[in-house]
């Protein structure tokens, strides 16, 4: 047993730790050491009890986080299993024999159940094995990085294919310490040095190690290994279990990857899988997984949440498309490439894209990755997708490099299409090397029949459509769920909202928004830019667009605008005669419609707020803004027609607690056109999703208020605010004052120090000088008399805010407070 005082060097209580004679099943009493947690709930009865079993080759120490963490009304148990940790030595140990250990323990323990078995690596084979044998036993079971069953297309681990071979094995796992002390340093987020050492202490000589070796003998690497049989009856029994099944899942694992998180998800009638992206495989001791334990918990207590359906979608998305196969108008014109399409020859595009996909294989409810650049093949493939009930995977470059590959990875695609460089960088940089590639070109010119005589059923309004994927501006982008109907609800509110007639013609300098136009039955032109450079956006390009389609309506970030009126230096006759410009992905500033509006005297100039999500949420226009004047924050319209907002408590419970009017607090929608949810994210899908009132919501993330007139301000997102001693602060109203000041470009707030004693900082891009540094003490003092009653603590100017890649436009304020802190404090690094 581990000394008090190692205990406590480890970061564990001591009075944690015991040691239980056990009787087992195999007529022997053994001795194991348990890590038990009390609740400390009324009278000492725990809310649930949660058993930790650990794997190879770790103990029970890889469960401290969590003993530390998870809710004290929740008792902990987490032994460490024979032969390895401080229990005792008895040899070689069968899968078998240790599943039946774990109902031994439980007995000995009076522990009578259900519990909550929590378990990683081999722990969580043995956790299902358990389960299976003794159902009325388990309330639910969270699984990390694990397996029952090597995955069908894949080999076993090559680590642990390599640490079983001859002549290695007993080297690496018993005789040295290699296996155990490089465990801790396979990919994922770094363990501390104290981290490291407690899981190597209770195996430091080769006596010690016998379970080690024994754990990967006994994986079974063919059928006749004695196991092999008994992992097979227990994954044949996964599917009749009836409890809730959690799977928390660090991606970068090369021992149980993704692979085996998909295998898993197969397995159980009742099963969410939340990937972590930068985790590994001892992802419950590199991440807090408490939230997701607890969230499990709670989900299991108070039932499934009801999913929002589209009742009726009318016509379908690719309808107007299938309406045009005879039509000589304008279709799609790209700019870039100097190309237009008409309606017939678009439909022909569309059609003969489906049948070939359908040809190589491409079925309803795969998810298919489309890696196209913008342009009229990249509209065509989605809407050939959509029309064979594939799931589109649209990761655009806007994302950058690293966010698109994570993005592709974490969707797990069947295909990938795109020209042969994007297929080949697909599967060498391992974005989706198992998935199918199939190339641009080889989609073309295959004898066709017209779109609407496809002999291939077409999805229904619940079906799968596409998984987007998020900006990434406040953390890794997040992949996004729609499905049919959700996708037509989203058209036709659009539709509604603008008035979009079928002789509206359409410019989308945002290439995922230029795929509702065919959608709406307009003509839709792609503006000469850079997609991953908003900013790109020339006067002269927009005009072009513009004049190539005779537009009447214009969508551009704001970024993109900007460099609009930077580049104007005369008239733009084609952008003059449009009727409507819209803006979206970050506030705009309303000194940048005034100027736009001299570009573009005839057009309605509006600012749809909304998210990846859902969208739209609220609009506004520059007369309404102008008219409603200042206030605190960014003022984003009122709700559109079928969308309900509230203001809520930005804690982000189960329920929703609504706030009065004028109140700031996160901004909570619910329509019919909003998305199912995230992918592969099931805790954050819980959190973002609470039921109100019989309804499901959506917690945008966005703190703001609603005034008395039934105005939506938008203040700032929940991981912006910043925590002084006198209360949360929203970075917007105090940006927005900062910006009137003369000189100043662009502002951002922050908070540098502890949660709760944060001091702000306002970090400004200026008119002229752009160095890095403290701000002018005159410009200083003008924003300081601007941000008034709000203390400032440092005025700092920068040469360029951090703004994310797709947009340019959404100011990383998590980054911008851990540059800020750094450079205030004197660090150098």
């Amino acid at each position: 047993m581990p000394s008090a005082a190692d205990l406590a060097a480890f970061g564990l209580d001591p009075s944690w730790s015991r040691m239980v004679q056990v009787p087992g099943h195999d007529g022997a009493t053994h001795r194991w050491h348990v890590l038990d947690r009390p609740a400390e709930g009324a009278e000492g009865v725990a809310a649930a009890t949660v058993v930790c079993l650990h794997g190879n080759p770790t103990w029970s120490f890889l469960w401290s986080r969590l003993l530390h963490e998870l809710h004290p009304a929740y008792r902990v148990i987490a032994p460490d299993q024979l032969s390895m940790g401080w229990s005792d030595r008895v040899g070689a140990r069968r899968y078998v024999d240790r599943v039946a250990d774990v109902h031994d323990l439980l007995a000995a323990l009076g522990v009578a159940g259900p519990v909550w078995l929590v378990a990683q690596d081999w722990g969580g084979a043995i956790a299902m094995g358990h389960a299976v044998a003794h159902p009325q036993q388990v309330a639910g079971l969270v699984l990390s990085n694990t397996g029952i069953a090597v995955p069908e297309g894949r080999h076993a681990p090559w680590l642990i294919r390599l640490a079983a071979s001859h002549g290695v094995h007993r080297l690496v796992t018993r005789s040295t310490p290699l296996f155990v002390r490089g465990t801790p340093f396979l990919p994922g987020r770094p363990l501390t040095r104290v981290q490291r050492r407690a899981l190597a202490a209770p195996y430091r000589t080769a006596g010690r190690r016998d379970g080690v070796a024994g754990f990967v003998a006994d994986v079974p690497f063919g059928d006749l290994h004695v196991t092999k049989s008994a992992l097979d009856r227990v994954a044949a029994a996964l599917p009749s279990l009836r409890v809730p099944v959690r799977l928390v899942w660090g991606s970068r694992d090369p021992v149980f990857n993704d692979d085996f998180a998909d295998d898993l998800h197969g397995r159980f009638a009742d099963v969410q899988l939340h990937r972590i992206a930068d985790a590994g495989h001892l992802c419950v001791l590199e991440t807090s997984i408490a939230p997701f334990v607890e969230a499990a918990i709670a989900g299991a207590a108070s039932g499934p949440t009801p999913a929002a359906r589209v009742a009726d979608v009318g016509e379908s998305l690719w309808s107007r498309i299938e309406a045009a196969a005879d039509s000589s108008s304008l279709a799609v014109s790209d700019a870039a490439a100097d190309e237009a399409v008409n309606g017939a020859e678009f439909a022909e595009r569309v059609a003969g894209f489906a049948a070939s996909l359908h040809a190589r294989g491409v079925r309803r409810g795969d998810r298919v990755a489309v890696l196209v650049p913008p342009g009229i093949d990249l509209i065509a493939v989605v809407y050939a997708c959509w029309r064979i009930g594939a799931v589109t995977v649209v990761a655009d470059r806007g994302l950058g490099l690293g966010g698109l590959g994570r993005a592709v990875r974490s969707a797990r695609v069947k295909f990938v299409v795109g020209p042969k460089r994007a297929v080949a960088a697909a599967r060498t940089l391992r974005w989706a090397p198992k998935a199918t590639a199939i190339t641009v070109g080889s989609l073309r010119g295959n004898d066709a029949p017209r779109l609407r005589e496809l002999a291939i059923d077409a999805p229904t309004a619940d079906d799968p459509a596409a998984v987007v994927f998020t900006s990434g501006a406040t953390g890794p982008a997040k992949g996004v769920r729609y499905t049919h109907g959700q996708l037509c609800a989203q058209r036709d509110a659009l539709r509604a909202l603008y008035g979009i007639t079928d002789g509206d013609r359409f410019v989308a300098a945002f290439a995922p928004f230029a795929v509702f136009g065919p959608a709406l039955g307009i003509a839709t032109g792609l503006a000469d830019m850079d997609v991953t450079a908003p900013a790109t956006l020339t006067a002269a390009a927009l005009d072009e667009a513009c004049r190539r389609i005779d537009a009447t309506m214009v969508f551009a970030s704001p970024a993109a605008l900007a460099n609009v009126l930077a580049t104007a230096s005369g008239p733009l006759p084609s952008l003059a005669k449009v009727r409507l410009v819209m803006s979206a992905g970050a506030p705009v500033p309303i000194e940048t419609l005034r100027r736009l509006a001299d570009l573009c005297p005839l057009a309605e100039l509006c600012t749809p707020y909304g998210m990846t999500e859902v969208l739209p949420v609220a609009d506004t226009t520059l007369t309404r803004r102008a008219a409603v004047g200042a206030g605190r924050g960014v003022c984003v319209g009122e709700p559109v027609p079928g969308c309900d907002v509230l203001i809520a408590s930005t804690d982000a419970g189960a329920r929703l607690q609504e706030l009065p009017v004028g109140d700031t607090g996160e901004v909570v929608v619910h329509t019919p056109w909003m998305s199912s949810g995230y992918d592969g994210l099931w805790h954050t899908q819980q959190l973002a999703r609470p039921t109100h009132e019989g309804r499901t919501w959506h917690r945008t993330g966005d703190v703001g208020h609603l005034d008395t007139a039934g105005h939506l301000w938008i203040e700032g997102r929940v991981v912006h605010l910043i925590h002084t001693p006198m209360g949360p602060v929203t970075p917007v109203p105090l940006e927005v004052a900062a910006e009137a000041v003369a000189g100043v470009q662009r502002a951002a707030a922050v908070g540098i120090g502890p949660r709760g004693v944060q001091q702000v900082v306002i970090v400004i891009e200026t008119t002229a000088d752009r160095a890095d540094g403290p701000a002018a003490p005159e410009l200083a003092a003008a924003v300081r008399a601007a941000a008034a009653p709000q203390p400032v603590a440092a005025v700092w100017t920068t040469r360029q805010l951090p703004v994310d890649i797709r947009h340019n436009a959404k100011i990383d304020r998590s980054a911008l407070g851990r540059m800020m802190e750094r450079r205030l404090s004197g660090s150098s690094r």
